[in-house]
This record gives structure tokens, sequence and C-alpha cells, in this order.
């Protein structure tokens, strides 16, 4: 029992020595840094504390101007199925056999009209406003093209048929402009001719 006393406590003392010469050895390397070091070191540190927060009021910033400015988006997509289902509602009515040329009829499209106007109205107050499209040249940043339709009258890649409305909210894309655009018509000889080509391809 003795004996493995005093090897604990010579382990102990061991331990200590090696911890006062550490402790020592860390005084003298902290003692070896000069001061105009310490104070450039500090200097460095507070120069990237201040950018960082800098950094992180102008992200804060930004994030508010956005929130503010495009807070409704989400909303004002949503929203843009009214429009599409009164112009379906409409189609839909003015196709109906039964109820062509009938005063009904013609009453229930003056009143779509005037609850597309109202929606239409609503949103540019909201600086939501529709794409202007037809007869201007294909912009892929506004125009998603749907289809190419033969019209020797326009020029190529111009908007002839709009097939659903787009729309930006302020100076950002809402929604684009689902469109059909100009083509050149195929005399029937270069069409033939096409048409053996793809055949001899297959």
């Amino acid at each position: 029992m003795e004996k493995e006393e005093e090897h604990k406590s010579k382990n102990n003392e061991t331990k200590l020595n090696e911890e006062i010469q550490n402790n020592e050895g860390n005084k003298e390397e902290l003692k070896e840094i000069p001061p105009e070091e310490k104070i450039l070191e500090l200097e460095d540190k507070l120069t990237r504390a201040f950018a960082e927060m800098e950094n992180q009021r102008r992200r804060f910033e930004k994030e508010k101007e956005d929130a503010f400015e495009y807070g409704g988006y989400s909303f004002a997509k949503e929203a843009l199925n009214l429009i599409d289902n009164l112009e379906r509602s409409k189609k839909i009515l003015e196709s109906d056999e039964k109820l062509k040329d009938t005063l009904a009829l013609k009453k229930t499209l003056e009143h779509l009209e005037i609850i597309n106007k109202d929606l239409i109205s609503i949103f540019t107050k909201n600086n939501i406003k529709p794409i202007e499209c037809l007869n201007k040249k294909l912009d892929p940043n506004l125009h998603q093209a749907m289809m190419e339709i033969e019209d020797d009258q326009k020029e190529p890649g111009t908007i002839v048929q709009e097939i659903q409305k787009g729309f930006i909210i302020k100076d950002r894309l809402l929604r684009p402009s689902l469109v059909g655009v100009s083509k050149k018509k195929q005399d029937a000889g270069q069409e033939s001719h096409e048409n053996k080509e793809k055949k001899e391809v297959k």
C-alpha cells in the first residue's frame, strides 16, 4: 500500500512539474511577441469585425427592401389564375352552340369583361402590369414561344398570337407571355424536298 501511495505521489509531482514547465514556456512565448505586433493584430481583428458588421447591415437592408418591394410576389403569381380562369370561362361560353347569339351570353360576357378589367386595374395600381407582346419581336426575357405560325406578312420571330398573358411586377418578371411567333411560308417545292430528305434519313 505504501509503495502504491509513493508511486502515486511521484506521478503527481511529475505531472505538476510538467504543467509548471508548460506554463513557463507559454509565458515565455507570450513575452516574445512585441507590443507593436499585438497592436497590429488587434487592429486587423477590429477591421475584420467592422467589415463583417457592415456586410451584414447591407445584407439586412437589401432583404428589407426586397420584402417591401416584392413582398406580394407569391400572392400576385397565384392571383393570375383568376384572370386565366375568366379567359377560359369566356372561351367556353363563346363556343357553346346553345348559347350563341343569345342575350344571356352577351350579358354574361359583358360582366366577365368588367371583372377582368377591374382585376387588371387592381394589379396595375400595385405595379403588376401585363406584358404587351403582339406584333413585337420575341424577347426570351419576357416571352416564351410555344409554336411557329407561317406568315409572310411579318418578319420571322414576330409575335402573332398570345396564348397566355404574361405579367411583370415592378421590374421583375412574374410570368412570361406564352406566344406564337411568325416564320416564313415554305413553298411547295422546298417542303417536298425537305420531306424527301427526312424519308431518306429514316
